[in-house]
Order: structure tokens, then C-alpha cells, then sequence
């Protein structure tokens, strides 16, 4: 009986025949390979060209030479990019999960804008010009603007209607303060108008060193919440009567989602179409079981923000183009045709 069934094998979804899951746990690896290869390409590929043999040189041989330093700065901006897009996309498909919306991203309920105000905060009143100085203002923006949308959600009463309509009333007000704070400051909006691109290029160990503990606590606990999301997402009524306890994987979700688009934010600014575009491909072709949808975003959205970045130095060379820029132009058509699609899987 229902009732004699343990609550994490209530929340399941239906059996998955084997065939099935061998073929999404291939995709899996498969996802894993184009990752590795599009990580190469960025330690490759640059605005700067360096033959192989630089580049190999400066991996395994670093004399200090000028090839070395372009490639410990290419190698530095692929992990902040491995560690931001992993970030993104897990907590645009938690959040797409929590909201019952799959049109949700972290821009929906308010974490991008607080940690874009409290970065033009600390630049403005406290003169704080440096990335590892900014990067927890950011974070602790994003943490705070989590809570309060939590709060004003209703807490223990939260539902998806009221977290999105209390993170849409935040961001347009902290927006709103963004925008007078750079107009009536131009030195705030000269540092401010490269940051709120987002971008890899600022990449350093220091950030790296900053991010990884909150990505990494934030990676396991939203991967530890697929089973319970699961029977969240199917509405509130099935998942009680499946057992699950809706204010507690709620109040952890939104958690999970905070660290994670928090720590990104701080490291690379508010980069769009990530969070939001790759979980709804992924959902596309493992329908709506999270327990796969999760793993596939982890992998798949680094693909999507490295590839950007590598599109990005080579379209501008000797320059080049922000990957914020370059996802919102690849990610804006490639939606809209996504969501025109009558076989795109609904939540």
C-alpha cells in the first residue's frame, strides 16, 4: 500500500524501462565528452592566437613566457566557467521545478537583481573596486534578496504564485535603485557596465578559491533534492498525499538555488538564457524526472557558457565579445523556436 512505502519511493515517478535508462545514462556520458572537448577548445582557443605547442607548453611547462601567462589566464577562465555554468543551469532547473514554471531562471525571483545592487552598493558607498572584494557583497546580495522573497512568499505557506510574484516586485525595485544609483554616479556606471554583462574575462584563483565551497555544497544539496522536487512538481496536493513535506523541500530549494546563482552572479555578473534555456532542452528529451534533468543541466550548461565564451574571443579578434553577450544572442532565437515547438515537455 501507499501508506507502507517510504517517502523517498513514494515521490518517484514511474519505472523507467532499462532500455530507457541505458540510453539516458549514455547521454550522460556522451554530454560529459562534449564537456571535456568545449573545455579544451577554451583553453585553445582565445582572442590571442597561440599555436598547440604554446599551449601545451604552457600547460605542462610554465616558463612565465608570455604564451604561458595567456594560457594560466585561459585555464582560470575554464574553471570559472566549468564551476558558473554547472551553477546556472542546476539552479535554473531547480527553480523551474519549485516554481512549477518552465520559464522560471534565477532572474525570476530576484537573485540576480540583489547581487547586481549590492555590487553597485559597495562600488558607490564603500569604494570597493576589486573583484575578491565585490564577489561577497554579490554573494551576500543574492542571499539576502532569498530570504526576503521567501518571507514575503509566505514561508511556510509559500506556493509558487507567491514566490514569483514576490521575487518580480523585488527585482523591479532593486532595478529601479541600480539605475538612479548609476545614473546620478558616473564613476559607478563605468565600473558597473562591464560587470553587469557578464563575463569570464575577470577570471582569477582568488575567485575561483571564493566560489567552489558555495558551488560545491550548493551542487550536492540540489542534486539531493531531485526525489522530493519530483512530487513537488506534480502540485501541491499530489505531494502531500505522497508524503512529501512541501515547506521543508521548498525553504531547501530556494536555498540550493540562492548559493548557486549567488556564487555564479559574483564571480561572472547576470548571465541570461543559461539558468533558463538549457534545463528546458534537457527536459525536452529526459522528460520532467528530475533525477535526470539535474545531472544532464550540471553537465550541459557549462557546454552552452564555455561554447559562448569560446564564439565570443574568436568573432572580435584581436577583441572580443563578452559571453553574456553572446548567450543572450544565440539564446534569444534558439527559445523562441523551443517554446513554438509543440513537443516541447511541459512541467
Amino acid at each position: 500500500m501507499l501508506v507502507d512505502s517510504p517517502p523517498e519511493q513514494r515521490a518517484e515517478t514511474a519505472p523507467v524501462p532499462p532500455n530507457r535508462r541505458a540510453i539516458r545514462a549514455f547521454g550522460l556520458l556522451v554530454s560529459l565528452l562534449i564537456l571535456v572537448l568545449v573545455a579544451v577548445a577554451s583553453i585553445a582557443i582565445g582572442a590571442k592566437e597561440l599555436s598547440l605547442t604554446q599551449v601545451w607548453h604552457g600547460l605542462f611547462e610554465d616558463s612565465g613566457t608570455y604564451g604561458d601567462v595567456v594560457v594560466a589566464e585561459r585555464v582560470s577562465r575554464t574553471l570559472l566557467g566549468l564551476l558558473a555554468g554547472a551553477a546556472l543551469g542546476l539552479s535554473g532547473a531547480v527553480l523551474q521545478a519549485l516554481t512549477r514554471n518552465p520559464l522560471a531562471d534565477p532572474g525570476l525571483l530576484g537573485i540576480n537583481a540583489g547581487a547586481s545592487a549590492a555590487v553597485v552598493t559597495a562600488m558607490t558607498y564603500f569604494g570597493v573596486t576589486s573583484l575578491t572584494g565585490y564577489v561577497w557583497f554579490a554573494f551576500l546580495g543574492a542571499a539576502a534578496v532569498g530570504a526576503l522573497v521567501w518571507f514575503l512568499g509566505g514561508s511556510r505557506g509559500a506556493t509558487p504564485v507567491r514566490l514569483a510574484l514576490a521575487g518580480t516586485a523585488i527585482s523591479a525595485a532593486l532595478y529601479g535603485y541600480l539605475q538612479a544609483v548609476m545614473i546620478s554616479d558616473q564613476a559607478a556606471l563605468g565600473k558597473m557596465r562591464f560587470w553587469t554583462v557578464g563575463s569570464l574575462a575577470t577570471a582569477s584563483d582568488a575567485t575561483i578559491e571564493q566560489v567552489l565551497p558555495f558551488i560545491a555544497v550548493g551542487t550536492v544539496l540540489a542534486l539531493a533534492l531531485a526525489r522530493p522536487l519530483n512530487a513537488v512538481a506534480m502540485g501541491d496536493d499530489t505531494a502531500k498525499a505522497l508524503g512529501a513535506n512541501l515547506n521543508r523541500t521548498r525553504a531547501l530549494a530556494m536555498l540550493a538555488a540562492t548559493v548557486l546563482c549567488g556564487a555564479a552572479t559574483a564571480a561572472c555578473g547576470p548571465i541570461v538564457f543559461v539558468g533558463l534555456m538549457v534545463p528546458h532542452v534537457v527536459r525536452s528529451f529526459t522528460g520532467p524526472d528530475l533525477r535526470w534533468i539535474l545531472p544532464y543541466a550540471t553537465i550541459l550548461s557549462p557546454v552552452m557558457l564555455l561554447g559562448s565564451d569560446v564564439v565570443g574571443r574568436i568573432v572580435a579578434r584581436p577583441s572580443e565579445v563578452q559571453v553574456g553577450i553572446v548567450t543572450a544572442i544565440i539564446g534569444g532565437p534558439v527559445f523562441i523556436y523551443l517554446v513554438r515547438r509543440r513537443r516541447t515537455t511541459q512541467l
